[in-house]
């Protein structure tokens, strides 16, 4: 974003990105605004007091659906002895509310102009994202006796901003207006509601379920009390662990975003500003990470991606029988098939990783009827991996767009241009295969077989995948060690070349298990190793290689996410001390960030920087990285089911001190979990 002092606030997909004063200037590139089902609804809301425009004198985020901001009139060298002051607190709770107060601080009465000049270009995220400027519908602007109505028609897609006051106000085109008498140490308050509506191609009405002005606010704060309340409770002597889960635990609960099909169920949206949508990959690696915290989100996201599974072939949305989502999308350039999300299928890894999210979402819940509800969907998701996805026919995932216009080239996690690379930095052709999505598929098919085995009552499927697993894994080990090197490469090209470079994907198949145990030691030496451990976390890509680039999107950035994945493989690896470290930096690094942590920050050494750099575009809050906490607790507690219990097997890093989970919900009920880190040498020393 080109303004740095931005003020965000949200409630699933519905998102206001306003300066610091509370005004909008959208530019055709900035995601600033109120945004809404990929919407903007308003690209412009400016308020002036007698012609000028206001001074921030502060502003409070007060929770994450809403805001405050402290003005006076007129530049920031004028307010000194400022006789008015002007306070504007906004709620976005699937619609917009504002309260405008102005004080008079004068002896004198006063008569004001208040101005609030509003418009909205209706752009589509992704024209936004693009910066395409043109729109190929008809915006209009209609003023009414009592509203203002601001518009955009395509057909019949339309869009509709309609904008109403408690106060009674003069209307026009461009906004409205109030004139206003204040006697001495009055003050004048209206409210401003701001309604989106949407209906699609066929007439159908999608709006969001929207709640009356007046119990918004009340209606949210409620919500969030309860979601807090029935989340687990962490105590810990480290203050900054305690600080970032309840950061994390509220910005989650701001993440929560209801897909139009589910009735107010609700799953993880990917990330503020531009994928405040359904996205099947984030959505499953979040709910893995959240599960011991939110098991709730988990069978939303299994339900609704089960429910929108691929059934055909389609080369433009890359759907394929069994394929389970990558984007959902609400938008008119989806609507009119200008971009394929409506949903798009152009991902790899959300098919085994469905499997993998039933499985564990079952042992920690004990949830049967959900397994045996998605029996189906389940099959044709393994049954993708083999019938569709072996691109080459040498048993691997694979994956290359059919969808060549605006499809997505890169269908993993490292989904940049330029993130799959030789050691001597070229670039593969196609189709590829990168080495996590065959330990993903490994994971899938070893789960699955445990499925089939004690609740489809099926053991001879079982034995199948089981069999297929370890042959998978015994090919893999075979193809893609490198031997030089001592780890696994990053991907195979279309000739079954390895892309011989060190990068954090090996954390990923040590937590799906497709690790030979006798290399698991050299794998977790190298993600603790100097070239990927920056002392702040695992880089993507290792100091040394021809493309590393410490703020390069996928080619040296630290990624909180992949982090908290990496650890819980080394967890399950045995190495302990390794995964305490590595949940240690990125916890550190979450200071930095008043517990917020970003997508991605700069893989700088830390003792070259001290602090972590900020990565110029990433987005927050995202979904996995506001998991990312919660799974690092875990790993850092050694929290497991097992045979219907819960499994406790702390290793904390040095002087971590105490940390106590309470409440930690599953099929055993609830129990409580504790630790204690082993003290450092000032500690002992005291």
């Amino acid at each position: 974003m080109a303004q740095t002092n931005t003020i965000r606030i949200l409630d699933g997909s519905t998102f206001v990105v306003s300066e610091d004063t509370g005004d909008i200037e959208a530019t055709p590139s900035e995601p600033t605004g109120l945004f809404s089902l990929d919407t903007r609804f308003l690209s412009k809301w400016v308020l002036t007091v007698n012609g000028e425009r206001l001074t921030a004198l502060s502003y409070d985020d007060l929770q994450y659906y809403e805001a405050r901001f402290f003005l006076v009139p007129g530049m920031a060298t004028h307010y000194i002895d400022a006789k008015l002051s002007v306070v504007r607190e906004r709620t976005v709770g699937g619609s917009f509310h504002e309260q405008l107060t102005i004080l008079n601080h004068d002896e004198k009465a006063v008569d004001l102009e208040v101005r609030m000049d509003a418009g909205s270009d209706f752009a589509d995220l992704f024209q936004v994202k693009d910066e395409i400027v043109h729109k190929k519908g008809e915006i209009y602007s209609e003023a009414e006796p009592d509203r203002l109505r601001l518009g955009y028609r395509r057909g019949n897609f339309t869009r509709e901003t309609i904008i109403t006051s408690s106060k009674p106000a003069r209307y026009d085109r461009d906004g409205f207006a109030y004139s206003i008498h204040l006697e001495p140490n009055e003050q004048w308050v209206a409210e401003i509601d701001v309604r989106t509506y949407a209906l699609g191609l066929g007439g159908r009405d999608l709006r969001m379920g929207l709640r009356a002005h007046g119990g918004e606010r009340v209606a949210l704060e409620h919500d969030l009390r309860e979601w807090v309340a029935n989340a687990p409770k962490v105590n810990a002597e480290c203050e900054h662990v305690q600080r970032t889960y309840r950061r994390s635990l509220v910005d989650l609960a701001a993440l929560r975003f209801s897909p139009l099909s589910l009735g107010g169920a609700t799953l993880p949206a990917a990330g503020l500003p531009w994928f405040m949508t359904m996205f099947g990959r984030d959505s499953i690696l979040t709910c893995l990470q959240v599960l011991p915290f939110a098991p709730a989100l988990s069978s939303t996201t299994l339900r609704i991606l089960a429910s929108l599974q691929g059934t055909r072939f389609d080369d433009f949305r890359d759907e394929d029988p069994g394929r389970i989502l990558h984007e959902m999308r609400y938008g008119e350039t989806a609507a009119f098939e200008e971009q394929p999300h409506s949903p798009y299928y152009g991902t790899a890894d959300a098919t085994p990783l469905f499997v993998v999210l039933l499985d564990e979402y079952e042992k920690w819940t004990g949830d049967v009827a959900l397994v045996k509800e998605l029996e189906r969907e389940c099959r044709a998701a393994l049954s993708w991996i083999d019938d569709h996805a072996d691109l080459v026919g040498n048993g691997y995932i694979w994956y290359e767009r059919r969808n060549t216009d605006t499809g997505l080239e890169n269908q993993c996690w490292k989904d940049s241009w330029d993130s799959l690379s030789y050691r001597d930095g070229r670039l593969p052709g196609y189709p590829r295969a990168t080495c996590e999505l065959q330990g993903y598929a490994y994971d899938a098919k070893i789960r699955a077989a445990r499925l089939a085995r004690e609740f489809w009552q099926d053991p001879a499927y079982a034995e199948q995948l089981e069999r297929e697993a370890a042959e998978l894994k015994e090919r893999f080990n075979r193809d893609w060690w490198v031997e030089d090197g001592e780890y696994y490469a990053l991907a195979l090209d279309p000739e079954g070349r390895p892309l011989d470079v060190l990068s954090s994907n090996i954390g990923h198949l040590l937590w799906s298990g497709i690790v030979d145990p006798a290399r698991a030691e050299k794998v977790a030496q190298h993600l603790v190793g100097p070239r990927l451990f920056s002392g702040w976390g695992v880089r993507t890509l290792a100091e040394g290689e021809v493309r590393y680039n410490p703020i390069g999107y996928h080619n040296g950035t630290i990624w909180p996410f992949d982090n908290s994945f990496i650890a819980w493989g080394l967890r399950r690896y045995g190495f302990a001390e390794e995964a305490a470290t590595i949940a240690d930096g990125i916890l550190a690094a979450a200071q930095y960030f008043d517990g917020r942590l970003p997508e991605a920050f700069g893989g700088y050494p830390r003792e070259l920087t001290k602090f972590p750099v900020e990565y110029p575009t990433a987005c927050s809050p995202q979904a996995w990285s506001t998991g990312t906490p919660m799974l690092l607790l875990r790993t850092m507690l050694g929290l497991e089911p097992h045979e219907g219990h819960l499994g406790v097997e702390p290793r904390l890093p040095v002087g971590m001190g105490r940390i106590e989970v309470l409440d930690i919900p599953g099929r055993w009920g609830r129990v409580d979990a504790f630790a204690r880190g082993r003290l450092d040498l000032h500690q002992l020393a005291a």
